[in-house]
């Protein structure tokens, strides 16, 4: 019977001979390590350039005037709500104006009844007119030896006491309009045609929003830099920013709070700003040294301290911590570094204390392809 040779058996045979024919070769490999001449070494073996200096670039700092922004918060004011009030008491029988209306000084705005008040005007110039006859008839008698001079006083008095009575009654009818004592725009409270007013009663309201004021607490901490007269950027929460000038300073601060009142004026012409609207002030105070650095140039130590790593002298890396006075998205201001101080701002997070490094301008990495890592 003939032997037949399985196709297993070939695969077998063929990948057999394969390996005995490449372990001839002599080009084993132990440990992942070819014996080539030829072979690349593994990275763990490769022939590693620590001779090559790692490079960092570097940005020098010297401290700049710092400008001190004080943030007040507080609220639009009026200059002035002048209440505009009746003198006598009455019915009123005209309002010359509405709310929204704008009104000068001395406008009539409102009109109480003059009826009874007329009338004794009437009265006391009637009165008045009969003294004077009185006074001169008897005066023209006195020149012709017919009237004594004991009658020609008393006359005389009571033609004074007749003109007295009249300018009072004059004068009591004028109380019957109402004219306004300072100029602005009418407001609530308002009386309304019939009503019934009493001396001092409000007739309308007027608010004199030219200038605007700003009003606003100050720390007793933070009172001490700021004077009448300083320049003040008003934002109210309506969006408008305008420039005005602190007029007033308290001189005393509220009890319970320890803060100092202050009143900030603002030019109005175009009635934009209104009153009762919440606002922020900026008041620019003296300024102090200070280091400006970008937010990512910062580090931490070993032990946690914030700061930023430096060149120090032969190149060696040293690490400098910070105080952080003020910041926004884009810059810091910091104190304590030294004028003229290399920081590193690429390649920071690389490096250790102490490290030798290359290190390379930020001005001159900028247009050049060293390769500094980030």
């Amino acid at each position: 019977m003939a032997f037949r040779i399985k196709g297993s058996h070939i695969a077998a045979l063929v990948i057999a001979g394969a390996v005995i024919g490449w372990m001839g070769t002599g080009n084993i490999v132990v440990g992942g390590q070819a014996n080539s001449a030829n072979a690349t070494p593994p990275p763990a073996e490769r022939q590693n350039s620590e001779d090559a200096l790692f490079k960092v670039r570097y940005v020098t700092v010297n401290p700049e005037i710092r400008p001190d922004i004080l943030l007040v918060r507080g609220r639009t004011q009026a200059d002035a709500i002048v209440p505009v009030r009746a003198e006598t008491g009455g019915t009123i029988e005209k309002r010359l104006v509405s709310k929204g209306d704008r009104v000068e000084a001395g406008d009539l705005v409102c009109q109480l009844d003059r009826g009874v008040r007329e009338r004794a005007v009437d009265r006391a110039l009637a009165a008045h007119d009969q003294a004077v006859f009185d006074y001169e008839g008897a005066v023209a008698l006195r020149e012709k030896g017919f009237a004594s001079e004991t009658r020609l006083k008393a006359l005389k008095a009571a033609l004074d006491s007749a003109s007295a009575t009249l300018d009072e009654a004059r004068h009591e009818l004028s109380y019957t309009d109402i004219t306004a004592t300072a100029s602005g725009v009418v407001q609530d409270p308002i009386a309304e045609i019939g009503d019934n007013l009493s001396s001092g009663d409000v007739c309308i309201t007027l608010i004199n929003t030219d200038p605007m004021l700003f009003v606003g607490q100050v720390s007793e901490r933070q009172i001490g830099p700021i004077d009448v007269g300083d320049a003040v950027v008003v934002q109210p929460i309506t969006g408008e920013t305008v420039a005005g000038n602190i007029r007033y300073i308290a001189p005393s601060a509220d009890a319970a709070t320890r803060t100092f009142l202050i009143e900030v004026e603002m030019p109005n012409p175009d009635k934009l700003l209104r009153d009762g609207v919440t606002a922020a002030a900026q008041i620019e105070l003296d300024g102090a040294e200070a280091y400006r650095i970008r937010p990512s140039w910062l580090t931490l130590s070993d032990d946690g301290a914030i700061g930023v790593r430096v060149i120090g002298e032969n190149d060696a890396v040293a690490f400098m911590p910070l105080t952080i006075v003020a910041h926004t998205q884009e810059t810091m201001w910091v104190t304590g570094l030294e004028p003229g101080t290399k920081v590193i701002s690429v390649g920071q997070d690389y490096v250790t204390a102490g490290q030798t490094v290359e290190p390379v301008a930020a001005e001159i990495a900028a247009t050049s392809k060293d390769d500094v890592r980030s």
